[in-house]
């Protein structure tokens, strides 16, 4: 592709994010996601960084005003009524200043927050000190929630209490869990996506029945963070979340050299060594990659999906860990016309069309690249990014791909996945970029 058709692309790109650009905060997608959610505004910030930092800073306050006393920011800050999707906020039933979830989603917040901050220096933006001060503090109440509510027990592993949080909604990875969650609700299911996209695309009915139930559940909790622990029917320790908090926190002990007090610099280094720790235990050499824990069986969770990789965004692997996971991720890819799948082929799980269950992610591309170069794997960061630039120039900026021929799914002219186009494809051209961590 020649430099004047990687232009245009780049400027398509900015113009899906004008399009879906409501006012300070960017929807997913018209229609399907009409609404702010959490880790997608936080790439989306990334993106924006690029070339307007003034906006970037906007996406950023936007997402908190959605954030709860207690810390939380939620997954869905509903900033304006739509119909088009549910369950919406009368559903949730949460008594927030703004309408909000109950629930959250990866914590991508610090991570955008430091790079948007760089962003705002190098261009001189006025203010940005104050607007960093101001958004460090949320994250560090975003973080302490985490610790608080997530991790009672101290296991240096966040739990997510709904396979919503964990953005990956339909994964394999939560079969075994969620097949223990009754399809039995009090709430009427009346889905939305299937409208929008193909229903073989998207999560089966029985899922969502099981997904509402446990929203009915914790709003029968009154959304308070103990009784929802102590009812939850479903309760994961993720090590995909605990990587990107835990990558979080380190960029905001990098931010917290300005931004923190001495207190602040010491506890977030005591929450970023008690992470680490954590993950570092849920390696299995016999495997090749990283386990989340079932707190409820207390069972290994070891289907076989892109969260086994997630740690890398967050720790230094010794150099057999770092073959090893080289080696598995280069397997994953084999026989594939873009690679990373969220499920291997190889996975009886495999389906390449639907959701979270084999579909290539641009952001989860983007994330595990940068894991790949935190640990030395250049050539294959490289490779893997290249492969999402590819396949976004070929099929468009959709939510997701088909691994096995490249074709776009889900929803159409998706913001997270422009962001990731103009993200990926300065790197994917350059060395070293994106990697850095304390």
């Amino acid at each position: 592709m020649n430099d004047m058709t990687r232009f245009d692309r780049d400027e398509a790109a900015r113009a899906i994010l004008a399009r879906n650009d409501r006012g300070g905060y960017t929807v997913p997608t018209d229609r399907l996601y009409p609404f702010q959610w959490n880790w997608d505004s936080a790439f989306v910030a990334i993106g924006f960084a690029l070339f307007d930092a003034d906006r970037a800073y906007r996406e950023l306050e936007r997402l908190v005003e959605g954030q709860w006393d207690d810390g939380m920011i939620p997954h869905i800050v509903f900033h304006a009524p739509s119909d088009t999707y549910f369950p919406g906020p009368e559903v949730w039933g949460t008594r927030h200043r703004i309408p909000t979830s109950g629930i959250t989603q990866p914590p991508v917040f610090g991570m955008a927050l430091r790079q948007v901050h760089e962003a705002a220096v190098k261009a001189g933006l006025p203010q940005a000190q104050e607007r960093t001060s101001a958004l460090f503090q949320a994250a560090l109440r975003s973080h302490r929630w985490w610790l608080r509510a997530r991790d009672p027990d101290s296991l240096g592993l966040v739990a997510i209490l709904h396979p919503w949080e964990s953005g990956s909604d339909n994964s394999p990875a939560w079969d075994v869990a969620l097949a223990r969650v009754p399809t039995t609700t009090t709430t009427t299911i009346r889905r939305k996506d299937t409208g929008h996209v193909d229903a073989a695309m998207r999560p089966r009915d029985e899922d969502y029945q099981r997904f509402i139930h446990l929203v009915d559940t914790y709003r029968d909790c009154g959304w308070d963070p103990q009784r929802q622990w102590a009812a939850a029917p479903f309760k994961i320790a993720d090590v995909q979340m605990t990587a990107i908090l835990a990558r979080a926190t380190a960029d905001l002990m990098h931010l917290a050299e300005t931004f923190g007090s001495a207190e602040e610099r010491t506890e977030l280094s005591d929450i970023h060594r008690r992470l680490l720790d954590g993950l570092a235990r849920r390696w299995r050499p016999e495997l090749s990659r990283f386990v989340s824990l079932d707190l409820i069986s207390g069972e290994d969770v070891d289907a076989p999906t892109q969260a086994c990789f997630m740690p890398l965004v967050a720790l230094r692997l010794d150099d057999v860990q770092r073959k090893a996971v080289t080696a598995e991720i280069e397997r994953w890819h084999q026989g594939l016309i873009v690679g990373l799948p969220t499920t291997p082929s190889f996975s009886p799980a495999f389906e390449p069309k639907r959701y979270w269950r084999g579909p290539v992610w641009a952001v989860v591309n983007w994330l595990i690249a940068d894991g790949l170069r935190l640990n030395g794997a250049e050539d294959l960061a490289r490779r893997i990014e290249q492969g999402t630039v590819g396949a976004i120039e070929r099929a468009g900026f959709c939510e997701y791909f088909d691994p096995t021929t490249g074709e776009g799914l889900g929803g159409d002219a998706f913001s997270w996945t422009a962001a990731a186009y103009m993200v990926l494809r300065r790197r994917a051209g350059s060395s070293g970029a994106g990697a850095e961590a304390p």
